[in-house]
């Protein structure tokens, strides 16, 4: 179908991308001034600030818990932001749905980012929460949109080498799973490049930060579907958008997984492009999303 009308609608709103290089500073305030004050953000039992120990120091967290008696087990939150935007502030509207419609406690991850911070910062940075949030015999979910879906492909996988098995479910909302942003690789990078507010040609400078602190798209780390085995990973649940450039390498990961014997299940939003969860959440129709996660880690958890 057609690119859903309120969102076409937003984007003709938008001016063009400023001309020169990407200014990470910039875009950053530009993002944090659209941030709703905690008077209008979704109420929740309690929703607290704290740091998780590490061995580089401490990382930044915030704590949603959705109601007095939550679910069990916890969900790790791990945001977007082409490892250079988002904050625990930018997607705090996310990680709040997140934990009122799977009635569990979220941990969302203040990781750090590019290009203050060289690869694997940011990695470590998650992985060292999942590692704390870990309770023996309970659900350990990863959740990540966009980049933050390439973060939960890189610490289920760094967990597997590690022989930790405490991560029960990940679940990627339309992930960037290939950093080699050649548009012959996937049809969507081609069918979508142009109109769908994400595009194609904009990939490899708002990547360039990340990829120039060090990380290396020939990594499995930072593009996970090289990794030559995908056997042993958790359970997945991989959402991508029609609309999105990405849309075709999401999609690759549940097949490879499929093929490797897990268990994953894609669910592709129809009129959606890149970032519906983050920015359009509002419309009923994408608002599932979280419904439908939900749905996997109750099912899952029987």
């Amino acid at each position: 179908m057609a690119l859903h009308p309120e969102i076409a609608k937003v984007l003709a709103t938008l001016p063009p991308p400023p001309e020169g290089p990407v200014d990470p500073v910039v875009l950053r305030a530009a993002e944090e001034s659209q941030v709703p004050p905690v008077s209008e953000r979704l109420p929740l039992h309690a929703v607290e600030d704290t740091t998780v120990p590490s061995d580089v120091g401490e990382v930044p967290v915030r704590v949603y818990t959705p109601t007095a008696q939550p679910g069990s087990g916890v969900v790790v939150y791990l945001h977007g932001g082409a490892f250079f935007l988002g904050s625990l502030d930018t997607h705090d509207h996310v990680a709040r749905s997140l934990a009122a419609e799977t009635g569990r406690t979220v941990v969302s991850v203040g990781y750090r980012r590019a290009p203050e911070a060289r690869f694997p910062a940011g990695l470590d940075d998650a992985y060292a929460v999942v590692r704390w949030a870990h309770r023996p015999g309970e659900l350990l979910a990863l959740v990540g949109d966009s980049s933050g879906g390439t973060f939960v492909a890189a610490v289920a996988a760094m967990a597997h080498d590690d022989a930790f098995d405490g991560i029960t479910h990940q679940v990627l909302w339309y992930p960037s799973l290939d950093l080699d942003f050649d548009a012959a690789r996937y049809p969507s990078l081609r069918e979508n490049a142009v109109g769908y507010g994400l595009e194609t040609a904009g990939l490899a400078p708002f990547n360039a930060f990340y990829l120039e602190s060090g990380a290396d798209p020939a990594d499995p780390l930072v593009s996970p579907l090289k990794r030559a085995d995908l056997t042993g990973l958790p359970p997945a649940l991989v959402v991508t958008g029609e609309h999105d450039p990405l849309r075709d390498e999401g999609e690759l990961y549940a097949t490879r997984l499929r093929e490797a014997g897990v268990d994953a299940t894609t669910s592709r939003y129809a009129g959606a492009g890149h970032g519906f969860v983050q920015h359009f959440s509002w419309l009923p129709e994408y608002h599932r999303v979280f419904e439908e996660t939900a749905a996997f880690l109750d099912g899952s958890d029987r």
